[in-house]
C-alpha cells in the first residue's frame, strides 16, 4: 500500500469530515483516535472503500506516512494538544511536520513551537472555520508558525480549503509564531459579535413587532439577497422557518442559555492587554455569561412583573432601521475586530496582511459576507489604516445606517429590550467620531484623589503636570504610567 499524504489524529465530528474532505482531494489519509471504537465506525461507515488508512498505534501512524511527515491534530485545545504531542515526539524525525487544527490558545502554539523546534520538528498552528459543512466541503484555513515546512503543507490545506471564484483559495500562509491561532481567535471574536447583534434584532422582531416566524424568516431572507448577505444571516433565516415534529417552530423550544468555548473570551482579554476597544465583542461574551444565569432572571422576571410594554404594529420603515441597525453594527463589530488585528500584529512583529485574511474569510468560515472584498480594497487601498471606519467605502455606509442605528437603539431602549451589542456599537461610534470625551474630568479627579498629574490643552510639550486642588495637598506627584 502507499505512503499516506498525511496523517489525522482524532475522528470527532471535525476531524472525520475533515479526513473525507482529504480524501476526495486525492489524498490518502491514515487516521488515529485514541478510543479505537471511532477508528472502526469510521472506517466501516462513512470511510469505506476510501483511501483512508486506519491505524491503532502512534508507531503504526508514524510508520504509515510518507516523509517529511505530516500529521494534523484535531483533538480538544488544552491538555489532550500536548499530550498527543509528547507521544509523537519520539517517532518523529527532524523536518517533520504537526498541525494544530484545534481552536488553540495561540500563547499555547508558541509554546509548542518552541518545544518542538528543540527537537528539529516544525510545528504549524491553523486556525479551521466552517463547523461541520466547512471541514468537508472546504473550510476557511489560517495557519502559522514555522515558515520553512509552508512549502511542504500548501498543496494539502490550500487543496481541501473553500474556494471563491472557482479557484482563489481561503487559505494563505499567516505569519510565524502563534499568529495563525490567533487570527482564528479574532475570527471567532467577530462570530460572538455578529451572532449577538443578529439575535438583538430577532428579538426585537418578536417582542417589539410582534412578527411571526415565518415573517421574521422572509425578512431575513430578503436581507440575504442585500449588504447583508453571509452565512449567519442564511442559516438564521433557515432556523426561523424550520418545523419541529408536532409543526409547531422548533426555536422555541430551544432553551435560551448559549454556551462557549473560549476563543471569545481569549479574544477580549488579548484586546485589554494590546489596549483596544472591542466593547460590542465584549457585549457579547458578557450576554453569553448572562444567559447562563437562567435561575436569576426567571426569578427577576417576576420580580418586576408590574412592567409592561406595549406591542408596536410592523411597518416599513422600521424593518428598513432595523437592516441598517444590523449593517453598521456589522461594520463596527469588524472593525474592532481588525483594530485587533492590527495592533497585535504590531506588538508581536508579524506582520499580518489584512486584506489577505479578509479574502481569506469569503468562503467556508462561519462569518463569510459579502463585504469582506470591500474590507480587502480598504487596506489594498491604503496600507496604512487605522480604522476600517476611516475607509471611503464604508464611511459612505455609516453615514448611510447609522440613524436606524439609533432609531433601533432608542426603541429597544424605550420598550424593555436588551441590546447590549447594537448599543455598544453605537457608543463606540459616537466615541470614535468625538474630539472631546468626557475623559477629561476623569483624568482630574485621577489626580485630586492620587496625583496622577494631567496633560493641558495649551501645552504643546504634552507634559504631566499636577494640580494641589485642595491647597492641602503637597506638590509630590505619583508616577504616571499606562497598563
Amino acid at each position: 500500500m502507499d505512503k499516506a499524504s498525511i496523517g489525522l489524529i482524532g475522528l470527532a465530528v471535525m476531524g472525520e469530515n475533515l479526513v473525507l474532505n482529504l480524501e476526495s482531494k486525492g489524498f490518502n489519509v491514515a487516521v488515529y483516535n485514541r478510543t479505537h471504537e471511532k477508528i472502526d465506525k469510521f472506517v466501516n461507515s462513512r470511510a469505506k472503500d476510501k483511501n483512508i488508512i486506519p491505524t491503532y498505534s502512534i508507531p503504526q501512524l508514524i510508520n504509515t506516512l510518507e516523509k517529511p511527515r505530516k500529521i494534523m491534530l484535531m483533538v480538544r485545545a488544552g491538555d489532550a494538544v500536548d499530550k498527543t504531542i509528547d507521544s509523537l515526539i519520539p517517532h518523529l524525525d527532524k523536518k517533520d511536520i504537526i498541525i494544530d487544527g484545534g481552536n488553540s490558545n495561540y500563547k499555547d502554539t508558541i509554546r509548542r513551537m518552541k518545544k518542538l523546534n528543540s527537537n528539529g520538528i516544525y510545528y504549524i498552528g491553523a486556525g479551521v472555520s466552517g463547523g461541520e459543512e466547512g471541514a468537508l466541503n472546504g473550510p476557511s484555513i489560517m495557519p502559522g508558525g514555522n515558515t520553512e515546512a509552508w512549502s511542504e503543507v500548501k498543496p494539502i490545506l490550500q487543496g481541501i480549503s473553500a474556494k471563491v471564484n472557482d479557484s482563489e483559495p481561503c487559505c494563505n500562509w499567516i505569519g510565524v509564531g502563534g499568529s495563525g491561532h490567533f487570527v482564528k481567535m479574532v475570527h471567532n471574536g467577530i462570530e460572538y459579535g455578529d451572532m449577538q447583534l443578529i439575535s438583538e434584532i430577532y428579538d426585537i422582531m418578536r417582542k417589539i413587532l410582534n412578527l411571526s416566524y415565518s415573517q421574521m424568516s422572509s425578512i431575513f431572507n430578503k436581507w440575504n439577497d442585500k449588504e447583508l448577505n453571509s452565512y449567519l444571516i442564511e442559516i438564521t433565516r433557515d432556523i426561523l422557518s424550520h418545523k419541529d415534529t408536532d409543526n409547531s417552530p422548533l426555536i422555541e423550544k430551544i432553551l435560551d442559555v448559549a454556551g462557549q468555548k473560549g476563543t471569545g473570551k481569549w479574544s477580549v482579554i488579548e484586546a485589554l492587554d494590546n489596549s483596544v476597544d472591542l466593547s460590542l465583542i465584549t457585549e457579547a461574551v458578557f450576554a453569553r455569561i448572562n444567559s447562563g444565569n437562567l435561575s436569576q432572571r426567571v426569578e427577576a422576571k417576576k420580580a418586576y412583573s408590574d412592567i409592561n410594554f406595549k406591542k408596536i404594529e410592523y411597518n416599513e420603515d422600521l424593518i428598513n432601521d432595523l437592516y441598517s441597525a444590523l449593517f453598521a453594527s456589522k461594520i463596527i463589530s469588524y472593525a474592532q475586530g481588525f483594530s485587533l488585528l492590527q495592533e497585535a500584529s504590531q506588538n508581536n512583529d508579524w506582520n499580518l496582511n489584512l486584506s489577505d485574511i479578509a479574502l481569506m474569510w469569503r468562503g467556508g468560515c462561519i462569518i463569510r459576507s459579502s463585504f469582506l472584498n470591500n474590507i480587502s480594497d480598504a487596506y489594498i487601498n491604503n496600507k496604512s489604516l487605522n480604522n476600517l471606519l476611516l475607509d471611503s467605502y464604508f464611511k459612505e455606509q455609516i453615514l448611510k445606517n447609522q440613524k436606524g442605528l439609533r432609531n433601533i437603539v432608542s426603541l429597544a431602549v424605550l420598550n424593555g429590550v436588551a441590546t447590549p451589542a447594537l448599543s455598544s456599537a453605537l457608543s463606540y461610534f459616537d466615541s470614535f467620531i468625538s474630539d472631546n470625551l468626557p475623559t477629561n474630568l476623569i483624568q482630574a479627579q485621577r489626580d485630586f484623589f492620587g496625583a496622577h498629574m494631567y496633560q493641558r490643552k495649551d501645552d504643546k510639550s504634552k507634559k504631566f503636570i499636577h494640580t494641589n486642588w485642595t491647597n492641602k495637598g503637597g506638590t509630590t506627584a505619583s508616577t504616571n504610567y499606562d497598563v
